[in-house]
């Protein structure tokens, strides 16, 4: 499972033009399912985005998580973060999970991150084209692999 993580202002999703969903401060999160990931995935992962210590404490350190910011969070689907551009210009998606298992094992990670996160946890709509705007702060941005790619 592959994440990429921005610390937002605000952030929101909206599909054929309607909003579905909107956060204030806190986490975007882009999660891509891997083909065979499963439960170890899925924990990796969850226990990153809200254990992350990338907002600023009172010094302006980059020393809190989510939850002590009091932030909320988006997980949106990505199968594209499974691309590979190795080999020439268009991107093989064949290490993603095929959409089926894909949206069982997102929702999973959804459940998981609300579980462990106490504030406001919402997602985008998967297999759905999206419109996501992001207010990116810092800019700060973290990849995330759950097979310790990188």
């Amino acid at each position: 499972m592959r994440a990429v993580i921005q610390r937002v202002h605000d952030a929101s999703v909206s599909v054929g033009g309607q909003e579905i969903s909107r956060i204030g401060k806190g986490l975007c999160c882009f999660i891509g399912v891997e083909a065979g990931d499963g439960d170890g995935d899925i924990d990796y992962i969850a226990r990153k985005v809200v254990s992350l210590r990338i907002f600023d404490d009172g010094e302006g350190v980059m020393n809190i998580d989510v939850g002590e910011a009091q932030g909320e969070i988006l997980m949106v689907s990505q199968f594209t973060l499974l691309g590979d551009v190795r080999k020439g210009r268009r991107p093989s998606y064949s290490g993603a999970e095929p959409p089926s298992a894909a949206s069982a094992i997102f929702d999973s990670a959804l459940a998981r991150v609300s579980t462990l996160h106490k504030g406001r946890v919402v997602a985008g709509k998967f297999q759905a084209e999206m419109d996501v705007r992001i207010n990116n702060h810092g800019p700060v941005t973290i990849l995330l692999d759950s097979r310790k790619l990188f």
